[in-house]
């Protein structure tokens, strides 16, 4: 995926215009909600036992307070909670504006 367009933080969504032209508006709930980090996810061993991961929890006062480029491929964020160990990818966040 080409790296967006434009990307501005309004209220508590993420606006990111692409490069071909779509937009999409992803809340901050959203964001942390879907963080692809394991502390997030959780993690399976071998056997495929889950270990970790934030099931169930509130996200809703939690808002995005910065972004930093990984790359040419994704971001990473620093949330309000302390959380900023996720990268997403660009693919990821296309995904999570379309849903």
């Amino acid at each position: 995926m080409i790296p967006p367009r434009t990307i501005e933080l309004i209220g508590t969504e993420l606006a990111i215009i692409w490069e071909d032209g779509t937009e999409s508006y992803i809340s901050s709930e959203c964001l942390r909600a879907h963080s692809p980090s394991a502390s997030v996810s959780g993690e399976k061993d071998i056997f495929g036992t889950q270990y970790g991961g934030e099931s169930g929890k509130d996200y809703s006062e939690i808002a995005v307070e910065s972004w930093t480029a990984i790359g040419n491929y994704a971001l990473r964020f620093q949330f309000s909670d302390g959380h900023n160990t996720g990268i997403y990818s660009y693919d990821l966040l296309k995904k999570l504006g379309d849903a």
